[in-house]
């Protein structure tokens, strides 16, 4: 970056690491360890010696930074359009309509919200297939809670100082257990049927909580386990078999039962004997201070995990809270950043399993479902086949050995179930994932500055990245999530990692107090009626990302026909609705970087009458209305990505002259009348460079009523930029 370069981008990047600093400071000695310069000898990945991966429970993205500036929150000015003819933020249970509302820490009980349900029947009722609509009736209505700054300081301010990621899902639409086995291992089905082409049932699969729930005491007289062990390696196999040194601190009789022990599933894990590497680092009791020791004394391991207790997990409705989550993050930061000399070398993940049942809004990248008829909405340049869940069961219910303590003692005799009876929009074939988004921050001398990454990413994105830095291979990994999720590399500085500079963070030590308070006030529970969204105004310092995405659009005799075009390096999932017919379970499109994807819709008989609206990654939209009967004007976008231009092609096949009009979401005052002549061709350009390279260009003729085209995202041109300056201006 040049100069030149710099100035301009500090200057649009105003207001995007501020109001950090009115926060309290932390400890001296943390202050002093966050100053630490990166250790950067080969300025590439290879400098990162050490990675500690800390998984907390249950937030959503939405519920946690949906109001934080800077990232894709509430003030989304895309969001999927739902069959209530609402869009996503307008959530029903059915009854009524609810949308995200803020769990105020001066007037309820913001600290300690409810709980809500999130295991596989009720996330795919939930998700819909994709066309959401009726998250509360599945989720109840405390699902739709968010907090602000206000409510989770420590948490901001982690995000403020480092980096959050905004495209982040967890694996799996289901609950805790599949979710941590993918973290731990790279997939939660059997990785040999996946690449035979075979759908995997519960017998070779985690779709609901099962095999990491524990009963007995370690080391006497050991873990009593439930289901078959899954026989393929986890990601310590990997690691231990390549040489590379690992250790899972946790206390194995307060680690929630197992639960937060993503390879308490898997055979090697189970059958681990004392003194072998597997049971001497993965089942025995370290601590926080031994991690402290570890890095004091320069010993630790190359990856490292943390797994919390139950009562610092940060999972909603007690015994934990995002304050005493967060105080639990300020112990595991405190003992990494210790020795200077390791922490120059430490990269920290800390990320959460899944969303509990809260609000996500961001359509989740995914396989295609199938519809009803057993047909498949959508298409794949990847082979799908043994990426779907084989519901063999159906809607009966049956025994849940998770629940057979309970049953001894006389409590609730508890089922199992895999499919809501009231969600029928599907068959017994359903896609795993990814589900919603959860929060990512990615804590590192690599990655501080306040900055966002917005590539798309999920639980094996972190296996990725280990891959990348170990020279190692996790075979469970599918070639699906290797197109569409990211190695997390994005997110870091590597060449020039020391020229950023920390705002301060607040104190967690007081979250006892805090928790106390919020138990006097009223539950936090959705208003009658629907407030305004609220997303703070502002920018972050945004990374480059490796997508290169555009869709054609073309008028057939009977269908239209759209063509999804990736000249980037990652794959990307496109999501399409058709507004005309918001019943119909949208059709997703997986496109490799440096393939395309073509589709059809049959238009509806008689009238002709079209509306597509295409979804992508970081704000990708394009739009499609119009008439097939009428002469429409063509209008295709292409992009220079080295000079950050969007380019328009329009073609008049009428035999008169066309008068259009293009206006810009960037540029609100200006419009530009553009005259086609009759069976003529125009073509314009627009630069993105004042507006952090982010565009946004409606078409509209002055004689056709009804025809649109819209074309919104950001040209990437291989240098950071800003997130979208437009967020959260419509609202």
């Amino acid at each position: 970056m040049t100069e030149i370069d710099r100035r301009k981008f500090i200057k649009m990047s105003a207001g995007a690491a501020g109001a950090g600093a009115a926060l309290n400071l932390l400890p001296p000695l943390i202050r002093k360890a966050l100053a630490v310069k990166a250790y950067s000898p080969t300025k590439t990945i290879q400098d990162v010696q050490h990675v500690v991966i800390l998984m907390q429970e249950n937030r959503s993205f939405d519920h946690y930074f949906g109001a934080m500036r800077g990232v894709r929150g509430f003030g989304d000015r895309f969001p999927i359009p739902l069959e209530s003819g609402k869009r996503a933020f307008v959530q029903s249970d059915g009854k009524r309509d609810y949308s995200p509302y803020r769990a105020d820490k001066k007037t309820v009980n913001a600290a300690l919200v409810s709980g809500t349900p999130h295991d596989f029947p009720d996330t795919q009722a939930a998700w819909n297939q994709g066309k959401y609509g009726y998250w509360p009736m599945f989720k109840t209505p405390f699902s739709m809670a968010y907090y602000t700054r206000e409510e989770i300081p420590f948490q901001y301010a982690l995000a403020e100082s480092f980096t959050i990621c905004d495209a982040y899902h967890c694996s799996i639409a289901t609950g805790t257990d599949p979710n941590r086995i993918v973290f731990w291992s790279g997939s939660n089905f059997d990785p040999e049927k996946r690449a035979a082409g075979i759908n995997c049932t519960d017998t070779d699969s985690e779709p609901v909580n099962l095999r990491c729930w524990v009963e007995g005491k370690m080391p006497d007289p050991g873990y009593t386990y439930r289901g078959n062990a899954f026989k393929w390696d986890t990601i310590p196999d990997v690691l231990q078999k390549a040489g590379v040194s690992w250790r899972i601190y946790q206390d194995p009789n307060d680690n929630w039962t197992g639960a937060m022990h993503g390879c308490l599933a898997f055979e090697s894990f189970r059958n681990a004997k004392p003194g072998s590497p597997i049971y001497e680092n993965g089942m025995k009791h370290w601590s926080i201070q031994d991690l402290a020791e570890h890095v004091k004394n320069n010993t630790l391991p190359q990856v490292s995990w943390v797994l919390p207790s139950q009562s610092n997990s940060e999972h909603p409705s007690g015994p934990s809270s995002p304050n005493r989550g967060g105080d639990f993050t300020h112990q595991v930061l405190t003992a990494i950043t210790s020795n200077p000399e390791v922490w120059s070398k430490t990269v920290f993940f800390l990320t959460f399993d899944e969303n509990d049942g809260l609000f996500d809004h961001l359509p989740a990248p995914a396989v295609p479902s199938y519809n009803a008829d057993g047909t498949l909405a959508g298409k794949s340049t990847i082979d799908l086949a043994g990426m779907y869940f084989h519901n063999d069961k159906g809607t009966s219910e049956f025994p849940n050995p998770f629940h057979e303590a309970s049953m001894k003692k006389g409590g609730p005799v508890r089922t199992r179930i895999y499919q809501d009876k009231r969600d029928t929009i599907t068959g017994s074939i359903r896609p795993w994932g990814m589900g919603p988004r959860v929060p990512m921050y990615i804590i590192s001398p690599w990655s501080k500055g306040g900055w966002v990454d917005s590539e798309v990413a999920d639980h094996t994105s972190v296996g990725q990245f280990l891959e990348k830095r170990f020279n190692i291979n996790i075979p469970a990994i599918s070639p699906w999530h290797r197109a569409v999720s990211s190695d997390l590399t994005s997110a870091f500085d590597f060449l020039t990692p020391n020229d950023a500079v920390f705002p301060a963070m607040p104190d967690t030590a007081n979250y006892v107090s805090i928790e106390e308070t919020s138990k006097l006030l009223p539950k936090a529970t959705a208003p009658e009626k629907p407030g305004p969204l609220f997303q703070e105004k502002g920018t972050k310092y945004s990374r480059a990302l490796p997508y290169r995405l555009n869709t054609v659009g073309l008028v057939r005799r009977d269908a239209f026909e759209l063509r999804f075009d990736n000249a980037g390096n990652a794959g990307a999932v496109f999501h399409v609705y058709d507004v005309k017919h918001l019943d119909r379970i949208p059709r997703r499109y997986t496109v490799e970087g440096g393939k395309s994807l073509s589709d059809e819709w049959n238009l509806d008989s008689g009238s002709g009458d079209y509306a597509l609206e295409v979804f992508g990654p970081n704000g990708y939209f394009q739009s499609f209305v119009g008439n097939s009967k009428s002469m429409e004007t063509e209008a295709k976008a292409s992009f220079d990505h080295s000079k950050s231009v969007i380019r328009l092609a329009l073609h008049n096949p009428g035999k008169s002259a066309l008068e259009i009009v293009v206006t810009s979401g960037y540029d609100q005052s200006k419009s530009w009348n553009i005259s086609i002549p009759a069976n003529g061709n125009v073509a314009r350009e627009w630069r993105c460079g004042d507006h952090g390279n982010w565009y946004d260009l409606t078409v509209r003729t002055k004689s056709q009523d009804g025809y649109l085209r819209r074309f919104a995202g950001r040209i990437e041109t291989g240098k950071h930029s800003i997130s979208d300056p437009a967020m959260a201006s419509e609202i």
